[in-house]
Protein backbone atom coordinates (compact mmCIF):
# COMPACT_ATOMS: atom_id res chain seq x y z
CA UNK A 1 0.00 0.00 0.00
CA UNK A 2 1.19 3.56 -0.73
CA UNK A 3 0.48 4.62 2.84
CA UNK A 4 2.74 1.90 4.27
CA UNK A 5 5.55 2.76 1.82
CA UNK A 6 5.37 6.45 2.82
CA UNK A 7 5.52 5.65 6.54
CA UNK A 8 8.46 3.30 6.01
CA UNK A 9 10.36 5.90 3.99
CA UNK A 10 9.70 8.63 6.58
CA UNK A 11 11.09 6.36 9.33
CA UNK A 12 14.25 5.68 7.27
CA UNK A 13 14.68 9.40 6.57
CA UNK A 14 14.24 10.26 10.25
CA UNK A 15 16.87 7.70 11.26
CA UNK A 16 19.38 9.15 8.78
CA UNK A 17 18.62 12.74 9.80
CA UNK A 18 18.70 12.11 13.55
CA UNK A 19 22.54 12.37 13.91
CA UNK A 20 22.57 15.62 11.95
CA UNK A 21 19.80 17.13 14.05
CA UNK A 22 21.47 16.08 17.31
CA UNK A 23 24.75 17.58 16.15
CA UNK A 24 22.98 20.77 15.17
CA UNK A 25 21.44 21.11 18.62
CA UNK A 26 24.93 20.93 20.18
CA UNK A 27 26.65 23.29 17.74
CA UNK A 28 24.24 26.19 18.18
CA UNK A 29 22.53 28.52 15.70
CA UNK A 30 25.35 28.87 13.18
CA UNK A 31 25.99 25.26 13.04
CA UNK A 32 22.18 24.69 12.81
CA UNK A 33 22.26 26.40 9.49
CA UNK A 34 25.06 24.10 8.39
CA UNK A 35 22.98 21.12 9.58
CA UNK A 36 19.91 22.31 7.66
CA UNK A 37 22.09 22.75 4.60
CA UNK A 38 23.22 19.17 5.11
CA UNK A 39 19.57 18.05 5.23
CA UNK A 40 18.86 19.96 2.04
CA UNK A 41 21.80 18.28 0.38
CA UNK A 42 20.54 14.92 1.61
CA UNK A 43 17.11 15.69 0.10
CA UNK A 44 18.50 16.62 -3.33
CA UNK A 45 20.68 13.56 -3.37
CA UNK A 46 17.52 11.42 -3.33
CA UNK A 47 15.96 10.05 -6.45
CA UNK A 48 12.99 12.01 -7.90
CA UNK A 49 10.56 9.26 -6.73
CA UNK A 50 11.87 9.41 -3.15
CA UNK A 51 11.77 13.25 -3.16
CA UNK A 52 8.07 13.00 -4.14
CA UNK A 53 7.46 10.70 -1.21
CA UNK A 54 9.16 13.16 1.15
CA UNK A 55 6.97 16.03 -0.06
CA UNK A 56 3.85 13.90 0.31
CA UNK A 57 4.82 12.93 3.86
CA UNK A 58 5.57 16.55 4.77
CA UNK A 59 2.16 17.63 3.41
CA UNK A 60 0.34 14.96 5.43
CA UNK A 61 2.30 15.89 8.55
CA UNK A 62 1.34 19.56 8.10
CA UNK A 63 -2.37 18.72 7.84
CA UNK A 64 -2.17 16.51 10.94
CA UNK A 65 -0.39 19.25 12.90
CA UNK A 66 -3.01 21.80 11.86
CA UNK A 67 -5.80 19.50 13.09
CA UNK A 68 -4.12 19.05 16.45
CA UNK A 69 -3.71 22.82 16.86
CA UNK A 70 -7.36 23.51 15.99
CA UNK A 71 -8.46 20.79 18.42
CA UNK A 72 -6.47 22.42 21.21
CA UNK A 73 -8.05 25.78 20.44
CA UNK A 74 -11.57 24.26 20.57
CA UNK A 75 -12.32 22.72 23.96
CA UNK A 76 -14.84 19.94 23.27
CA UNK A 77 -15.15 19.18 26.97
CA UNK A 78 -16.49 22.59 27.88
CA UNK A 79 -19.72 22.70 29.93
CA UNK A 80 -22.83 23.25 27.82
CA UNK A 81 -25.73 25.00 29.48
CA UNK A 82 -29.05 23.32 28.74
CA UNK A 83 -32.14 25.27 29.59
CA UNK A 84 -34.67 23.16 31.54
CA UNK A 85 -38.23 23.08 30.17
CA UNK A 86 -41.47 21.86 31.72
CA UNK A 87 -42.45 18.35 30.71
CA UNK A 88 -45.82 18.08 28.98
CA UNK A 89 -46.40 14.49 30.22
CA UNK A 90 -46.24 13.26 33.79
CA UNK A 91 -46.34 9.59 34.76
CA UNK A 92 -47.60 8.67 38.22
CA UNK A 93 -46.66 5.53 40.12
CA UNK A 94 -50.18 4.18 39.69
CA UNK A 95 -49.75 4.26 35.91
CA UNK A 96 -51.94 7.34 35.40
CA UNK A 97 -50.69 9.70 32.70
CA UNK A 98 -51.21 13.47 32.94
CA UNK A 99 -50.84 15.63 29.84
CA UNK A 100 -50.56 19.42 29.80
CA UNK A 101 -51.39 21.12 26.52
CA UNK A 102 -50.18 24.67 27.16
CA UNK A 103 -51.84 27.21 24.91
CA UNK A 104 -53.88 24.56 23.07
CA UNK A 105 -57.65 24.66 23.09
CA UNK A 106 -59.50 21.51 22.00
CA UNK A 107 -62.14 21.86 19.31
CA UNK A 108 -65.50 21.40 21.11
CA UNK A 109 -67.06 19.97 17.96
CA UNK A 110 -64.54 17.10 17.96
CA UNK A 111 -63.77 16.67 21.66
CA UNK A 112 -66.99 16.33 23.66
CA UNK A 113 -66.98 15.84 27.45
CA UNK A 114 -69.72 14.51 29.72
CA UNK A 115 -70.21 14.32 33.48
CA UNK A 116 -69.62 10.93 35.11
CA UNK A 117 -72.79 9.70 36.83
CA UNK A 118 -73.49 6.39 38.51
CA UNK A 119 -76.54 4.48 37.30
CA UNK A 120 -77.97 1.01 37.75
CA UNK A 121 -76.85 -1.40 35.03
CA UNK A 122 -77.39 -5.13 34.53
CA UNK A 123 -74.61 -7.48 35.60
CA UNK A 124 -73.96 -9.94 32.78
CA UNK A 125 -71.78 -12.97 32.25
CA UNK A 126 -70.74 -14.21 28.83
CA UNK A 127 -71.94 -17.63 27.74
CA UNK A 128 -70.40 -19.09 24.55
CA UNK A 129 -72.33 -21.75 22.68
CA UNK A 130 -74.08 -22.75 19.48
CA UNK A 131 -77.55 -23.05 17.99
CA UNK A 132 -79.40 -26.32 17.37
CA UNK A 133 -82.81 -27.55 16.33
CA UNK A 134 -85.32 -27.80 19.14
CA UNK A 135 -85.36 -31.54 19.74
CA UNK A 136 -88.81 -31.29 21.30
CA UNK A 137 -90.10 -29.84 18.01
CA UNK A 138 -88.27 -32.36 15.79
CA UNK A 139 -89.46 -35.75 14.52
CA UNK A 140 -87.82 -38.84 13.07
CA UNK A 141 -89.59 -40.91 10.42
CA UNK A 142 -88.62 -44.57 10.74
CA UNK A 143 -89.72 -47.78 9.05
CA UNK A 144 -92.19 -49.70 11.21
CA UNK A 145 -92.04 -52.84 9.07
CA UNK A 146 -89.62 -54.30 6.52
CA UNK A 147 -90.04 -52.97 2.99
CA UNK A 148 -88.54 -51.20 -0.01
CA UNK A 149 -88.35 -47.48 -0.83
CA UNK A 150 -90.34 -46.88 -4.01
CA UNK A 151 -90.35 -43.09 -4.17
CA UNK A 152 -89.07 -40.03 -2.31
CA UNK A 153 -91.27 -36.92 -2.30
CA UNK A 154 -89.25 -34.56 -0.07
CA UNK A 155 -85.46 -34.35 -0.29
CA UNK A 156 -83.02 -32.62 2.07
CA UNK A 157 -84.05 -29.03 2.82
CA UNK A 158 -87.56 -29.43 1.38
CA UNK A 159 -90.33 -27.63 3.25
CA UNK A 160 -93.19 -29.84 4.45
CA UNK A 161 -96.54 -29.30 6.14
CA UNK A 162 -98.47 -31.63 8.41
CA UNK A 163 -99.59 -34.52 6.24
CA UNK A 164 -97.22 -33.81 3.33
CA UNK A 165 -95.89 -37.04 1.71
CA UNK A 166 -92.22 -37.71 2.44
CA UNK A 167 -91.52 -41.26 1.14
CA UNK A 168 -93.46 -44.15 -0.40
CA UNK A 169 -92.72 -47.70 0.77
CA UNK A 170 -93.75 -51.14 -0.43
CA UNK A 171 -94.44 -53.29 2.64
CA UNK A 172 -96.01 -56.79 2.60
CA UNK A 173 -97.21 -56.25 6.17
CA UNK A 174 -99.07 -53.11 5.12
CA UNK A 175 -100.74 -54.96 2.25
CA UNK A 176 -101.77 -57.74 4.66
CA UNK A 177 -103.17 -55.21 7.14
CA UNK A 178 -105.22 -53.54 4.38
CA UNK A 179 -106.70 -56.86 3.27
CA UNK A 180 -107.63 -57.72 6.85
CA UNK A 181 -109.29 -54.34 7.25
CA UNK A 182 -111.30 -54.69 4.01
CA UNK A 183 -112.41 -58.22 4.91
CA UNK A 184 -113.57 -57.22 8.40
CA UNK A 185 -115.31 -54.15 6.96
CA UNK A 186 -117.29 -56.19 4.43
CA UNK A 187 -118.17 -58.73 7.12
CA UNK A 188 -119.42 -55.97 9.37
CA UNK A 189 -121.59 -54.57 6.57
CA UNK A 190 -123.18 -57.97 5.91
CA UNK A 191 -123.85 -58.66 9.56
CA UNK A 192 -125.22 -55.19 10.06
CA UNK A 193 -127.83 -55.91 7.40
CA UNK A 194 -128.84 -59.10 9.25
CA UNK A 195 -130.24 -57.91 12.57
CA UNK A 196 -130.33 -61.40 14.06
CA UNK A 197 -126.54 -61.85 14.25
CA UNK A 198 -125.64 -59.04 16.67
CA UNK A 199 -122.92 -60.94 18.49
CA UNK A 200 -121.03 -61.67 15.29
CA UNK A 201 -121.38 -58.03 14.23
CA UNK A 202 -119.67 -56.93 17.43
CA UNK A 203 -116.77 -59.30 16.78
CA UNK A 204 -116.46 -58.03 13.21
CA UNK A 205 -116.33 -54.42 14.40
CA UNK A 206 -113.59 -55.29 16.87
CA UNK A 207 -111.60 -57.05 14.12
CA UNK A 208 -112.09 -54.04 11.80
CA UNK A 209 -110.84 -51.62 14.47
CA UNK A 210 -107.82 -53.84 15.21
CA UNK A 211 -106.91 -53.91 11.52
CA UNK A 212 -107.23 -50.10 11.34
CA UNK A 213 -104.92 -49.69 14.37
CA UNK A 214 -102.43 -52.04 12.77
CA UNK A 215 -102.41 -49.85 9.65
CA UNK A 216 -101.88 -46.75 11.81
CA UNK A 217 -98.97 -48.44 13.57
CA UNK A 218 -97.39 -49.11 10.18
CA UNK A 219 -97.62 -45.40 9.31
CA UNK A 220 -100.97 -44.98 7.54
CA UNK A 221 -103.08 -41.95 8.36
CA UNK A 222 -106.80 -41.72 9.00
CA UNK A 223 -107.22 -40.32 5.50
CA UNK A 224 -105.56 -43.39 3.99
CA UNK A 225 -107.82 -45.72 6.01
CA UNK A 226 -110.93 -43.79 4.98
CA UNK A 227 -109.88 -43.94 1.30
CA UNK A 228 -109.47 -47.73 1.48
CA UNK A 229 -112.88 -48.16 3.07
CA UNK A 230 -114.52 -45.88 0.51
CA UNK A 231 -112.88 -47.37 -2.56
CA UNK A 232 -112.95 -50.96 -1.33
CA UNK A 233 -109.45 -51.47 -2.79
CA UNK A 234 -106.04 -51.87 -1.20
CA UNK A 235 -103.11 -49.58 -1.96
CA UNK A 236 -99.92 -51.11 -3.30
CA UNK A 237 -97.61 -48.84 -1.28
CA UNK A 238 -97.55 -47.05 2.06
CA UNK A 239 -97.12 -43.27 1.90
CA UNK A 240 -95.33 -41.93 5.00
CA UNK A 241 -96.33 -38.35 5.77
CA UNK A 242 -94.84 -35.48 7.77
CA UNK A 243 -96.15 -35.11 11.35
CA UNK A 244 -95.15 -31.43 11.56
CA UNK A 245 -94.62 -28.21 9.62
CA UNK A 246 -90.92 -27.70 8.95
CA UNK A 247 -88.10 -28.95 6.73
CA UNK A 248 -86.41 -32.22 5.93
CA UNK A 249 -83.14 -31.93 7.83
CA UNK A 250 -81.64 -35.23 6.70
CA UNK A 251 -82.72 -38.07 4.42
CA UNK A 252 -81.27 -41.51 5.19
CA UNK A 253 -82.58 -43.63 2.28
CA UNK A 254 -82.39 -43.71 -1.50
CA UNK A 255 -85.05 -44.88 -4.01
CA UNK A 256 -84.99 -48.68 -4.27
CA UNK A 257 -83.17 -49.26 -1.00
CA UNK A 258 -84.44 -51.91 1.39
CA UNK A 259 -85.29 -50.97 4.95
CA UNK A 260 -85.82 -52.99 8.09
CA UNK A 261 -88.12 -52.29 10.97
CA UNK A 262 -86.69 -49.40 13.00
CA UNK A 263 -84.44 -47.94 10.23
CA UNK A 264 -84.46 -44.12 10.14
CA UNK A 265 -85.89 -42.81 6.89
CA UNK A 266 -85.74 -39.02 7.44
CA UNK A 267 -85.34 -36.40 10.16
CA UNK A 268 -87.77 -33.46 10.22
CA UNK A 269 -87.53 -30.26 12.26
CA UNK A 270 -89.10 -26.84 12.62
CA UNK A 271 -86.50 -24.17 11.72
CA UNK A 272 -88.48 -21.50 13.55
CA UNK A 273 -87.99 -23.29 16.88
CA UNK A 274 -84.31 -23.43 17.91
CA UNK A 275 -82.25 -24.05 21.00
CA UNK A 276 -79.20 -22.19 22.25
CA UNK A 277 -76.79 -24.59 23.96
CA UNK A 278 -74.36 -22.59 26.08
CA UNK A 279 -71.51 -23.40 28.45
CA UNK A 280 -71.31 -21.72 31.86
CA UNK A 281 -68.04 -22.07 33.77
CA UNK A 282 -67.80 -23.29 37.35
CA UNK A 283 -67.17 -19.89 38.94
CA UNK A 284 -70.50 -18.65 37.58
CA UNK A 285 -72.68 -21.59 38.64
CA UNK A 286 -74.14 -19.77 41.64
CA UNK A 287 -75.41 -17.00 39.35
CA UNK A 288 -77.47 -19.22 37.04
CA UNK A 289 -81.20 -19.82 37.47
CA UNK A 290 -83.95 -21.05 35.12
CA UNK A 291 -85.94 -18.28 33.48
CA UNK A 292 -83.08 -15.75 33.30
CA UNK A 293 -82.92 -13.54 30.23
CA UNK A 294 -80.19 -14.19 27.68
CA UNK A 295 -79.26 -11.79 24.85
CA UNK A 296 -77.60 -13.58 21.93
CA UNK A 297 -75.24 -12.25 19.27
CA UNK A 298 -74.09 -14.09 16.14
CA UNK A 299 -71.35 -13.12 13.69
CA UNK A 300 -73.76 -13.04 10.74
CA UNK A 301 -75.71 -10.15 12.32
CA UNK A 302 -73.31 -8.25 14.62
CA UNK A 303 -75.74 -5.36 15.23
CA UNK A 304 -78.79 -7.51 15.97
CA UNK A 305 -79.81 -9.01 19.30
CA UNK A 306 -81.82 -12.19 19.83
CA UNK A 307 -83.60 -12.69 23.14
CA UNK A 308 -83.96 -16.08 24.81
CA UNK A 309 -84.76 -17.39 28.29
CA UNK A 310 -82.94 -20.19 30.06
CA UNK A 311 -85.25 -23.18 30.49
CA UNK A 312 -82.82 -25.97 31.40
CA UNK A 313 -79.66 -26.25 33.48
CA UNK A 314 -77.76 -29.53 33.34
CA UNK A 315 -77.49 -31.41 36.65
CA UNK A 316 -73.82 -32.29 36.09
CA UNK A 317 -70.66 -30.62 34.81
CA UNK A 318 -68.99 -31.86 31.65
CA UNK A 319 -65.77 -33.58 32.86
CA UNK A 320 -63.84 -32.51 29.75
CA UNK A 321 -64.83 -28.85 29.35
CA UNK A 322 -65.50 -28.28 33.08
CA UNK A 323 -68.58 -26.31 32.06
CA UNK A 324 -72.28 -26.58 32.78
CA UNK A 325 -74.75 -26.86 29.91
CA UNK A 326 -77.45 -24.17 29.82
CA UNK A 327 -80.26 -24.38 27.28
CA UNK A 328 -82.61 -21.67 26.07
CA UNK A 329 -85.43 -21.60 23.51
CA UNK A 330 -85.28 -19.12 20.63
CA UNK A 331 -88.07 -18.18 18.26
CA UNK A 332 -86.62 -17.80 14.77
CA UNK A 333 -89.64 -16.16 13.15
CA UNK A 334 -87.51 -14.09 10.73
CA UNK A 335 -85.54 -17.15 9.55
CA UNK A 336 -82.27 -15.33 10.22
CA UNK A 337 -80.69 -18.01 12.38
CA UNK A 338 -79.41 -21.42 11.38
CA UNK A 339 -78.61 -24.51 13.46
CA UNK A 340 -74.91 -25.00 14.32
CA UNK A 341 -74.24 -21.26 14.18
CA UNK A 342 -71.81 -20.14 16.89
CA UNK A 343 -73.43 -17.65 19.26
CA UNK A 344 -72.38 -15.67 22.31
CA UNK A 345 -74.95 -14.90 24.96
CA UNK A 346 -75.02 -12.39 27.78
CA UNK A 347 -76.87 -13.71 30.77
CA UNK A 348 -78.21 -11.09 33.19
CA UNK A 349 -77.56 -12.14 36.79
CA UNK A 350 -78.44 -8.92 38.66
CA UNK A 351 -77.98 -5.14 38.86
CA UNK A 352 -75.02 -3.00 39.97
CA UNK A 353 -73.82 0.62 40.08
CA UNK A 354 -71.61 1.76 37.21
CA UNK A 355 -70.70 4.80 35.15
CA UNK A 356 -71.99 4.39 31.60
CA UNK A 357 -70.03 6.01 28.76
CA UNK A 358 -70.14 5.66 24.97
CA UNK A 359 -67.82 3.13 23.39
CA UNK A 360 -66.03 6.10 21.78
CA UNK A 361 -64.85 7.16 25.26
CA UNK A 362 -62.89 3.94 25.81
CA UNK A 363 -59.30 3.61 24.59
CA UNK A 364 -58.39 -0.06 24.16
CA UNK A 365 -54.70 -0.97 24.33
CA UNK A 366 -54.16 -4.73 24.31
CA UNK A 367 -56.05 -6.07 27.37
CA UNK A 368 -56.29 -2.69 29.11
CA UNK A 369 -59.11 -0.12 28.97
CA UNK A 370 -58.57 3.63 29.50
CA UNK A 371 -60.63 6.82 29.64
CA UNK A 372 -59.46 10.44 29.52
CA UNK A 373 -60.74 13.02 32.01
CA UNK A 374 -60.30 16.78 32.22
CA UNK A 375 -58.67 18.01 35.47
CA UNK A 376 -57.89 21.61 34.43
CA UNK A 377 -58.19 24.15 31.62
CA UNK A 378 -55.24 22.61 29.79
CA UNK A 379 -54.60 19.42 31.81
CA UNK A 380 -55.93 15.93 31.00
CA UNK A 381 -55.47 12.53 32.60
CA UNK A 382 -55.63 9.04 31.13
CA UNK A 383 -56.99 6.59 33.69
CA UNK A 384 -57.03 2.76 33.54
CA UNK A 385 -60.56 1.46 34.16
CA UNK A 386 -62.39 -1.82 34.58
CA UNK A 387 -65.81 -2.70 33.25
CA UNK A 388 -67.65 -4.48 30.48
CA UNK A 389 -69.56 -3.82 27.28
CA UNK A 390 -73.24 -3.18 27.86
CA UNK A 391 -73.84 -3.34 24.12
CA UNK A 392 -72.18 -2.22 20.89
CA UNK A 393 -72.66 1.47 21.83
CA UNK A 394 -72.18 1.68 25.61
CA UNK A 395 -69.52 0.63 28.14
CA UNK A 396 -70.09 0.25 31.90
CA UNK A 397 -67.18 1.43 34.09
CA UNK A 398 -67.14 -0.38 37.43
CA UNK A 399 -63.70 0.75 38.70
CA UNK A 400 -61.29 3.59 37.99
CA UNK A 401 -63.48 6.71 37.73
CA UNK A 402 -65.31 8.64 40.44
CA UNK A 403 -68.67 10.36 39.86
CA UNK A 404 -68.58 14.04 38.97
CA UNK A 405 -65.45 14.10 36.79
CA UNK A 406 -65.51 15.26 33.19
CA UNK A 407 -64.96 12.28 30.86
CA UNK A 408 -64.01 12.70 27.22
CA UNK A 409 -66.91 10.98 25.45
CA UNK A 410 -65.97 11.82 21.85
CA UNK A 411 -62.43 12.10 20.46
CA UNK A 412 -60.67 9.97 23.06
CA UNK A 413 -58.65 8.08 20.46
CA UNK A 414 -57.39 11.33 18.90
CA UNK A 415 -56.32 12.82 22.22
CA UNK A 416 -54.71 9.52 23.23
CA UNK A 417 -52.40 9.92 20.22
CA UNK A 418 -50.95 12.99 21.95
CA UNK A 419 -50.37 10.91 25.10
CA UNK A 420 -48.63 8.24 23.01
CA UNK A 421 -46.37 10.77 21.25
CA UNK A 422 -45.33 12.37 24.54
CA UNK A 423 -44.82 8.94 26.10
CA UNK A 424 -42.43 7.93 23.31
Amino acid sequence: MLKDKILSFVKQLANKAKPIVDKALHLGGHRLQIALAGLAGLYWNLSPQNRYRVRLAAFAFAILSMGIVLGRMTNVNRNVKIEASDKALKVEKSGILELKLSGIKLNPEIYIFQNAEKVQVPVDIKVPGRLAFNAEKSKVLSARAPGRVERIYAFDGAEVNIGSPVVELYSPEFVSAQQEYLLSSKMAQVLEANKSMGDLLGDARITQQAAANRMRNLGAGDGDIKAIETSGKTQSNLVMRSPLKGVVVKRNVEPGSAVSSGDVIATLADPKQLWFLGNVFEQDLRLIKPGQKMVLHVEAYPDKEFVAYANYIAPTIDPQTRALLVRAEIENNDDLLRPDMYASAKLTTGMADAIVVPQTAVVRIREMRYVIIKVGDEVYRRLPVKGYDLNSKAFAITEGVEPGVRILAEGAVLLNDRFAKQED
